[in-house]
Formats: structure tokens, C-alpha cells, sequence
């Protein structure tokens, strides 16, 4: 039996849409996940938040719980002023994570393990961070590369090395979601072959899928808790980036 382990993460065009100089422009399964995560998320929180009662329902508590984790998180970050942000990364957060655990199942399609869309996102957090910190501290915002307490004649030195750190932002930032993600369903897909082969090996062969299978039940678990972990880092990372739009010089 042949297993492809990255087939899972092929994008693949389920509509054709219109053609631009030869290039096919295309409804695709990555967008039609995108699609579904969008309504997904607007369901539940619309649905959550419809009656508004004064002692919460399943929903409802889940849904406050989440809109104070995420507002605690940017407050503790970035300082009251940061909480204009908060729309943009709630809004990213739960993508992110919705992106992340709706990829879990079997015969989905995971458009965090993407690195197109996770590179989207961190140019979007990065471009938000420079735009705004121009806008509001004018040039005084590239104090942000000249620590405190830094002796000047070492200054040629650490300036270069902290533009240089802030530019790779974007790649560390994207990647570190990507690669969990992808890690993550390769290994639980190569577990899950191993069961299907050795329960078509005979009795000896279910026997000894008993391990794997283990694994798996485990392995799942343990994704379930990384897909939630990786969507609060990707948010952390933006409320702390924001802040250095917001506070440049501390």
C-alpha cells in the first residue's frame, strides 16, 4: 500500500473562476476551508452572543471566556491603549485556532500547515506594526533599534544586528505555525498507516497494531493541545509586536 503523507496538504482547484494571462485563477480547497472557518466562527459567536443573558449558557460562557482571555492577553501586552487592536487579533486568534483544530480531522484540509496563508498573516501583523508605528511616534519610532542603556560605541553593532531581527520577524513568526502544523498531521498520518497495514497482515498483524493505534489516541491529544497552544502563540507574538508599534523606546 502506498501512503503519501504530504498528500493531505495538496491545494487543489475545485472551481475555475477566470484566466489572466494564462495563469488559472481558481476557487480552491484551501479557500473553500478559509470560507468555512469564516462561517464557522461567525456562527458560533453570533449564535453565542444573540440572547445575551445574564447567567451564560455553554456557548455564551465560551464565547466570554474567549473575548476576555484574548482582551487580558493585548491589556497585559501592550497597555490600555492597545486595546484598539483588539477587533485584529481576536480576529486572528480565532482564526487561526479554528484553522487549526478544523485540520485535525480526517479528511480535512489544514490551512494552518499552509505556509502561503501563515506568511500572509505574520506580513499583515508586520506591515500593521511598521505602518502604525510611524503614524504614531513619527521617526522617533526607530528608537525600537537602539536598546537602552546600550554604550554608544557599540551601537554600529547592535543597530544592524536589531533590524536585522525585526525583519526576520515575519519568517520566525509564520514558520513556527507552519511547521508545528505540519510536523503535527505527518506524524499522526504515518501512525495511522502503520494501523491500516498491520490490520491487513492477519491476527498477528491487529496485534501488533495495538501500539499504533495507542500512539495515535495520544498523538491526537497531544495535537489537540498544540493546536490551541500554537493559535495563542501566533496572538502573543502579534500583541507583543504591537506593542513595540505603541511603546517603541521601552
Amino acid at each position: 500500500m502506498h501512503i503519501n503523507p504530504i498528500e493531505q496538504f495538496q491545494i487543489n482547484n475545485w472551481l475555475l473562476l477566470f484566466n489572466v494571462h494564462g495563469h488559472q485563477i481558481a476557487f480552491t480547497n484551501s479557500a473553500a476551508y478559509m470560507l468555512l472557518i469564516v462561517i464557522l466562527v461567525s456562527a458560533l459567536f453570533i449564535g453565542a452572543t444573540a440572547r445575551r443573558a445574564i447567567i451564560p449558557g455553554r456557548l455564551q460562557s465560551v464565547a466570554e471566556m474567549t473575548y476576555e482571555f484574548i482582551a487580558a492577553t493585548l491589556r497585559n501586552s501592550t497597555g490600555p491603549e492597545g486595546m484598539r487592536f483588539f477587533p485584529f487579533v481576536f480576529t486572528l486568534f480565532v482564526f487561526v485556532l479554528f484553522g487549526n483544530l478544523i485540520g485535525i480531522f480526517p479528511f480535512s484540509f489544514s490551512v494552518t500547515s499552509q505556509l502561503s496563508i501563515t506568511v500572509i498573516l505574520a506580513l499583515v501583523v508586520f506591515f500593521m506594526v511598521v505602518i502604525y508605528g510611524f503614524w504614531k511616534n513619527g521617526w522617533h519610532w526607530v528608537k525600537l533599534f537602539v536598546p537602552k542603556g546600550v554604550p554608544v560605541y557599540f551601537l554600529p553593532m547592535i543597530v544592524p544586528i536589531e533590524v536585522m531581527s525585526f525583519l526576520t520577524r515575519p519568517v520566525s513568526h509564520s514558520v513556527r505555525l507552519f511547521a508545528n502544523m505540519l510536523a503535527g498531521h505527518i506524524t499522526l498520518q504515518v501512525f495511522g498507516a502503520f494501523i491500516i497495514m498491520l490490520a491487513g497482515a492477519g491476527v498477528l498483524g491487529m496485534f501488533g497494531a495495538v501500539l499504533p493505534f495507542a500512539m495515535v489516541v495520544i498523538l491526537f491529544a497531544l495535537e489537540l493541545l498544540v493546536d490551541v497552544v500554537q493559535a495563542y502563540v501566533f496572538a502573543i507574538l502579534t500583541c507583543i509586536y504591537l506593542n513595540d508599534a505603541i511603546h517603541p523606546g521601552h
